[in-house]
């Protein structure tokens, strides 16, 4: 299917590495140039120079997305650079397990700041833009604002925060056409996910326990197939759908994990 994307200003913060880089890759696929904007300059480039084609240049922004002057300047460059802005995914987290009884108050507030105002950030500065383009905003989320995971609060309250914004945003944005929605994100195997798994004294038996528990195919997702979804909610084949979250997550939220 031809989703239309082709030459699309498509920002992606984190899109370096794991579901970011599915996300770009899918993007690269589909004609779209993917902007990455994140801090970690090495992985960056290396991500710049492997999804990068002879028709499609994948381009880059370095800013640490905690720093608001830097999220501003981040979209002020892409606008400056490329003219337009096309579409907004605020993907840029990562799960910091910032917990109840272990945490504090400091630590709790950092987290919501990496995890969670960033996305309003990039979404307030490329607002004038996005009108112009009457494109569209895909937030990516995680399984724990729905299930839990223990020890992970900040992050579990950042991933509330994007499901409401998701909503709140699709109403605010009604007038001007922007379609803001949201893929839910439960197991995939990201470097960070087997960073994880590798803590563990049994990381096969650990890993083999969690596929066990994934209903569609005992399998984790892959970044690639969040990226053909954020793709299509990009795109004018998802025209009429705003508002949304949805789950591409082998059934794990909603379906009975014992199956």
């Amino acid at each position: 299917m031809d989703l239309a994307l082709k030459g699309k200003i498509i920002i992606v913060t984190g899109g370096s590495k794991g579901i970011g880089y599915g996300i770009c890759a899918c993007l690269v696929k589909e004609g779209a140039i993917p902007i990455i904007v994140g801090r970690n300059k090495q992985t960056i480039i290396q991500a710049v120079e492997t999804l990068s084609q002879k028709e499609i240049a994948v381009g880059h922004v370095f800013a640490e997305l905690t720093d608001p002057k830097q999220c501003q300047a981040a979209v002020d460059t892409v606008i400056k650079e490329y003219g337009q802005i096309d579409g907004l995914v605020n993907n840029a987290g990562v799960n910091d397990s910032i917990g109840l009884e272990s945490g504090s108050h400091q630590a709790f507030t950092e987290s919501i700041q990496r995890n969670l105002t960033h996305y309003y950030l990039m979404a307030h500065h490329a607002l004038p833009a996005l009108k112009k383009s009457k494109g569209a905003i895909v937030n990516i989320g995680s399984k724990t604002a729905f299930t839990g995971q223990g020890g992970t609060s900040g992050y579990a309250a950042a991933n509330g925060g994007r499901n409401a914004l998701t909503r709140e945003w699709a109403v605010e944005l009604l007038p001007y056409a922007i379609r803001v929605n949201a893929v839910i994100v439960a197991e995939c195997y990201t470097p960070l996910y087997k960073k994880w798994i590798g803590s563990f004294s049994d990381p096969e038996k650990k890993l083999e326990a969690i596929n066990k528990k994934i209903p569609l195919g005992n399998r984790m997702t892959t970044p690639e197939e969040i990226g053909d979804s954020v793709a299509f909610l990009l795109s004018e084949r998802s025209s009429h759908t705003t508002g949304q979250l949805m789950f591409v997550d082998g059934g794990y939220a909603h379906l009975d994990r014992s199956l």
